[in-house]
């Protein structure tokens, strides 16, 4: 069990001045609310009210109207705090297990070879870039940051070690089981041609690329099309014009959709891509499914995290929780207990 740290209150004097004069007296107030302690770290109020704006906001990028985003948030306020105090969890243990040096690395990395994609020299030249198409470039960071802690520690301890266990035997007698997960699935190879609404009128993308596509139906030069006027890939952002061999049925629908029956050489009409932009897809490649099972232990063991992983998943957060202190303020604990220990069914005393 880790040693209890117990937090104080902070308070401060807040002087009030009589208009007869220089008299003052103090006043006490608290600047902050500990929402949960999590070991040796807080959640705060503030921190929860900002994590209910972003997803506020979230919500109405997807269109729904801020009181209906509001409504929902509100209604999933304990999940929220859950979530976070899973969170803080998972941030101490990657600091605990040394991943913070990996973490950044791999931030700094990613924001390098954004750099290197759009051809800027600083990391200022990118971050004014950012916020020029209203993206905050510090709170992208943090989202990030936050992400590849929570990927990277679950990867470690749960991923890999489930990865790893089975042994050959084990391996051979679940491909003879399930023969029907390793048949080779339709797979296709395609082309974009991307344009972003980013620092753009929106109408002004679309009929750009209403004509583009009428120049393609005209006989057009779907290549010299694209890299005349393709921005960077949304679909596949390392390469505009080019994708890797894809599995059709782990295809998101918004892409699944415009390309269901093309032949190759086939483009699909312009389609909007999120809220990011307008993207014409051109088929390259299209390999039918087989039902013949061919054997890969790589395949094999990925089959069998993915059937583990979930139950895994749950045991190892709720190990993580049993061996941490954690206490939630009593106006909170109704709405997050239920939802934070429901793997436990109890809440874990405080000491």
């Amino acid at each position: 069990m880790r040693s209890v740290f117990r937090l104080s209150c902070v308070l401060f004097a807040t002087a009030i001045f009589s208009s007869f004069g220089l008299a003052q007296e103090t006043q006490t107030r608290v600047i902050d609310e500990v929402v949960a302690q999590v070991n040796d770290g807080v959640i705060t109020l503030s921190r929860v009210k900002r994590e209910t704006k972003n997803a506020v906001d979230s919500l109405i990028q997807e269109g729904k109207t801020r009181e209906e985003a509001q409504k929902t948030v509100d209604e999933k306020q304990g999940e929220l705090i859950a979530s976070l105090i899973n969170e803080e969890l998972l941030i101490q243990k990657a600091k605990e297990a040394g991943l913070d040096s990996t973490i950044e690395a791999n931030l700094n990395q990613r924001f390098l070879q954004i750099m290197k994609e759009y051809g800027l020299k600083t990391v200022e030249e990118l971050y004014q870039q950012m916020e020029r198409s209203g993206v905050d470039p510090k709170q992208i960071r943090e989202d990030w940051r936050k992400q590849a802690t929570r990927d990277r520690v679950i990867e470690r301890e749960v991923q890999m070690k489930v990865y790893w266990e089975a042994n050959g035997k084990e391996i051979k007698d679940y491909f003879e089981k399930n023969k029907a997960k390793f048949s080779t699935p339709e797979t296709v190879v395609f082309s974009e041609l991307f344009l972003g609404f980013a620092g753009r009128d929106e109408k002004a993308v679309r009929e750009k690329a209403k004509q583009l596509y009428e120049q393609l139906k005209a006989g057009g030069d779907f290549d010299k099309l694209a890299a005349e006027n393709s921005d960077k890939g949304v679909i596949n952002p390392g390469d505009s014009r080019r994708s890797e061999k894809v599995v059709v049925k782990d295809l998101v629908p918004v892409i699944a959709k415009p390309i269901s029956g093309l032949k190759v050489g086939e483009y699909t009409a312009p389609f909007d891509v999120e809220q990011l932009g307008v993207a014409i897809l051109r088929i390259d490649e299209r390999h039918a499914a087989s039902t013949e099972a061919t054997f890969d232990e790589n395949q094999v063991r990925m089959a069998i995290l993915n059937e583990k992983f979930p139950e895994r998943q749950k045991k190892f957060m709720a190990k993580l929780r049993e061996d941490s202190y954690i206490k939630i303020n009593d106006t909170y604990r109704p709405l997050v207990a239920p939802i934070l220990f429901a793997d436990e069914r109890k809440e874990k005393p405080s000491k």
